[in-house]
């Protein structure tokens, strides 16, 4: 495992109550509304997979109402109160860059806030290993990264994190290169705790 990747397990291993408590706090988060655009497009009971998963909530769990879905994280604490929280749903710890599923076997897949966590030289391939888990004309939803960071930040929520990511017109390029064609590409900015934040949101077709 890289060191990027040890320092995303270890500081979601630490850090996953307050991870919760402070997400509970940030205003303007536009994920119901795109979940609600996901969710419109899809059957009773489809498959999806939702790739960071986190603590469950709240948009594991808003999915597993009415779909089949597994969850993977790269954290054990946080896969602990996921299971809590979301026991209809199945989850496995991983890495969303290594783990491997059949061709075709996701009716979606979602990714919120987590593809960040992925050093950006690999987020391309990421995508073509995505479109090859959807069936073709399956979705991904996804609230990628807005900014050029690159790094470890040294006191994130008490803890170290790593953060990836492209500029949006490069997170197009990438997407529309692994097979996707953009539905919704929305730059939104939220209010976190400690001040605006900006993510590139997008839901797009295999």
């Amino acid at each position: 495992m890289s060191e990027a990747r040890r320092i995303v397990e270890s500081g979601y291993d630490s850090s996953a109550e307050r991870y919760l408590e402070w997400s509970a706090r940030i205003q303007d988060d536009p994920r119901a509304r795109f979940l609600t655009e996901l969710t419109g497009r899809l059957p009773g009971g489809a498959r999806v997979l939702d790739l960071g998963c986190g603590a469950g909530v709240p948009c594991t769990a808003a999915l597993a109402e009415r779909h089949d879905v597994v969850g993977v994280d790269l954290s054990a604490t946080q896969l602990e109160l996921a299971r809590r929280n979301v026991p209809g749903a199945r989850f496995e710890q991983g890495d969303m860059a290594a783990v491997s599923f059949p061709d075709g076997s996701f009716d979606a897949v979602t990714a919120f806030y987590s593809v960040l966590h992925v050093p950006r030289e690999e987020q391309g391939a990421l995508f073509a290993r995505i479109a090859g888990w959807l069936r073709p004309g399956g979705w991904f939803l996804a609230a990628l990264g807005c900014s050029e960071a690159n790094g470890v930040e040294a006191d994130w929520l008490g803890t170290p994190m790593f953060f990836s990511s492209h500029a949006p017109a490069v997170n197009r390029r990438l997407l529309e290169a692994a097979g996707f064609t953009l539905e919704l590409d929305e730059p939104v900015t939220i209010q976190e705790p400690e001040g605006p934040a900006r993510f590139h949101w997008v839901l797009a077709r295999r």
